[in-house]
């Protein structure tokens, strides 16, 4: 048997039957490369109807003619190229890259912008593209749901979009300083030492759409600006987009101080989850308390994200809906 990586040929076995093995990359999302359900690998096999294909984790097996196994090498290296290039893989793209039109030349729905090294930043689930499509005719949005659903990395994706397209001058990205199980008092280092942990993954996000180069001149010079809740009292937040990150973890009087900074032309996001509340027991949420307060607002728009929206690895879909089944349990029994 030969085993093949990135390569196109293969060599022939008696009677011109071929074996190999392709092995993807290890960088490759297998979740995003095989689709919901595997639709992308059924949609490669029905366009390859000769040979027997295998695939599992990240290795492909073949079993057929010489012939058209190193067609299927070459096609299954074309889709995994553009899948690596663009964190996104459609059965509408696979059989364009297999007809050989260029990577180039395919067109992306639902593309929010593109990203570092030509990456697209994709609206992928429903509620992601509500998301995007609000975002359009409201100055405040609300997005909670579960943890890796994409609410925090799409709002971001909005605010880099606008200040891309020069519709705003800045965007201001804050989080509250809660803790989750541990003091900022006993944390090594001066505050910003202290506080950067919490701002963590803003700054990840970020690096996916903006090069380093650029976000570094960016957060010099005040472009971006990333900060804990309370760094934004007393402000007048205008010509931007304003995301407030973890937002369950707000008092209400944090919320409204946070809520009234918005300035002319400036938009504002406002993420959270509410099963992962950090603030001390029988406090109230002030996420929760601003949902129902301001739920008759006209220019507000709320976008709740399930279970369905999540888009990291595939356990987490798993391990949140275990823990929604437990404590359902409880509170039956409760």
């Amino acid at each position: 048997m030969t085993k093949q990586n990135h390569s196109t040929s293969l060599s022939p076995s008696l009677g011109g039957v071929g074996e190999a093995i392709f092995e993807l990359s290890e960088h490759t999302d297998t979740t995003v490369f095989y689709g919901v359900n595997n639709a992308n690998i059924h949609i490669i096999k029905n366009l390859h109807p000769n040979l027997r294909i295998v695939a599992r984790g990240h290795t492909v097996k073949i079993d057929g003619s010489v012939e058209d196994a190193n067609k299927f090498i070459l096609n299954i290296g074309k889709i995994e190229r553009f899948c690596l290039d663009n964190n996104a893989l459609s059965e509408e793209n696979i059989i364009e890259l297999v007809k050989g039109i260029s990577p180039d030349e395919i067109k992306f729905e639902n593309l929010i912008l593109h990203g570092v090294n030509g990456k697209t930043i994709l609206a992928r689930t429903a509620n992601q593209q509500k998301l995007v499509k609000d975002f359009e005719t409201n100055d405040l949005l609300f997005a909670f749901g579960p943890a890796g659903s994409g609410k925090t990395y799409t709002a971001i994706a909005l605010a880099v979009r606008s200040l891309k397209k020069r519709e705003i001058k800045k965007i201001i990205l804050s989080r509250p300083a809660v803790e989750a199980g541990e003091k900022l008092g006993f944390l090594p280092g001066d505050m910003k030492e202290k506080i950067d942990p919490y701002l963590q993954p803003l700054y990840d996000a970020l690096q996916d759409m903006i090069t380093p180069l650029k976000l570094k001149e960016y957060l010099e010079d005040g472009t971006i600006q990333i900060a804990p809740l309370a760094f934004m009292r007393g402000r007048t937040l205008s010509d931007a987009v304003v995301i407030l990150d973890e937002a369950q973890n707000t008092t209400t009087m944090q919320i409204k101080m946070f809520l009234t900074r918005m300035g002319l032309n400036a938009k504002m996001i406002v993420t959270g989850d509410m099963t992962q509340i950090d603030l001390p027991y029988a406090q109230k949420s002030g996420l929760k308390d601003a949902l129902e307060i301001l739920k008759n607002v006209k220019g507000i728009a709320k976008v709740e994200f399930d279970v369905k929206d999540i888009v990291r690895h595939k356990l987490v879909q798993r391990i949140v809906e275990a823990y929604d089944k437990q404590s359902q349990h409880i509170n039956h029994i409760i």
